[in-house]
């Protein structure tokens, strides 16, 4: 058995980690009694951590916002500092920080009093971010914890959503996990109507409450969910799909090719082997010149006659370039009329 300080740990973040457990499951998780568990929710109530119960055999304990913020070592204006920095980085799409930083805003955001989420959103609602990149893609870091408590609490989920093609329609899904990319941030779902898992980017979808009812989770459609979202928006979204070996180590491809725009395998120590999608074979031409590598067509043959025409075309346009040309300043003016 737990010491009672490292099992109040524990006990605390499986609150953190689910919306509600019953007394039974979180008896058995800890390996104690009924009556322990009570004993240690009374504990953190004591020291500001805000437990609710709800009693009879559908209830169970949840931890709620309270009147004061536990004791995380942080006072209000740190807290409030904390939690505009996590939104932040949220919006932002830094890569290996944007997940984390949702995770631990819901988590933050969860116990936060009222007074002091007052006081983030006032200082998120005025405040203008410069991103990179085309503000359509931005995402509100609210919409991102409200999908994150979605995914953590298994529950189900109604929006619109705007396809590819401009196309509206409405669907309900199953979340399971939110990838963020450098620059998008996409929801990975089973699709109740298709009966299969989807890819959505979160910028294209309008949440329509209320959500649920409950469900229990599937078996995720891969292990690397990021290798599998990659893929997914950079090759099976479009009709043109090819495969090409790039004359180069991973290390130095993975610098000019980012996950977004096809994915990459080694292919010895000094090639690596890309797989990308484009929307026709002459704008998958100027796709795969833009990572600057020397490179090698796997698939489809077609693309190979495309950079024979794209070859020829500037080879004309050099040819045209190079001919003798007047000097502006020497150019006979027209007879005026």
């Amino acid at each position: 058995m737990l010491e009672t300080s490292a099992r109040l740990l524990r006990l605390l973040s499986l609150l953190q980690a689910h919306r509600e457990w019953s007394g039974t499951q979180l008896a058995d998780r800890l390996g104690v009694t009924a009556r322990t568990v009570r004993r240690d929710v009374e504990r953190l109530r004591e020291l500001g951590y805000p437990v609710n119960a709800t009693p009879g055999t559908g209830g169970g304990y949840q931890l709620g916002a309270g009147a004061e913020l536990p004791p995380l070592l942080l006072d209000d204006d740190e807290a409030v500092a904390v939690a505009v920095g996590l939104r932040t980085a949220a919006g932002q799409g830094i890569e290996g920080i944007g997940e984390t930083s949702v995770r631990a805003l819901a988590k933050l955001e969860q116990v936060l009093p009222h007074r002091l989420r007052r006081r983030v959103g006032a200082l998120n609602a005025f405040t203008v971010p410069m991103l990179r990149g085309p503000q359509s893609s931005a995402v509100d870091p609210a919409l991102l914890t409200e999908l994150a408590h979605l995914c953590r609490d298994a529950e189900r989920l109604r929006f619109d959503y705007r396809g590819h093609d401009g196309g509206e329609t409405r669907r309900t899904v199953e979340p399971h996990r939110l990838v963020c990319t450098e620059r998008r941030w996409y929801l990975v779902a089973w699709d109740l109507d298709r009966a299969d898992w989807r890819t959505f980017r979160v910028d294209r979808l309008i949440p329509r409450p209320p959500h649920g009812p409950r469900f229990d989770p599937r078996e995720p459609p891969a292990e690397d969910l990021a290798g599998y979202v990659s893929e997914g928006v950079s090759t099976h979204a479009y009709a043109v799909r090819a495969t090409v070996r790039l004359l180069a180590p991973l290390a130095v491809a993975a610098e000019r090719v980012s996950p977004s725009a096809g994915t990459l395998e080694p292919d010895g120590d000094e090639a690596c082997v890309l797989r990308t999608g484009a929307a026709s074979l002459d704008v998958m031409v100027i796709h795969v010149m833009m990572a600057g590598l020397e490179f090698e067509v796997l698939e489809p043959v077609e693309l190979i006659d495309a950079i024979r025409t794209a070859r020829d075309r500037l080879d004309g346009a050099l040819t045209r370039a190079s001919g003798p040309r007047t000097p502006a300043g020497d150019r006979a003016q027209a007879p005026r009329a």
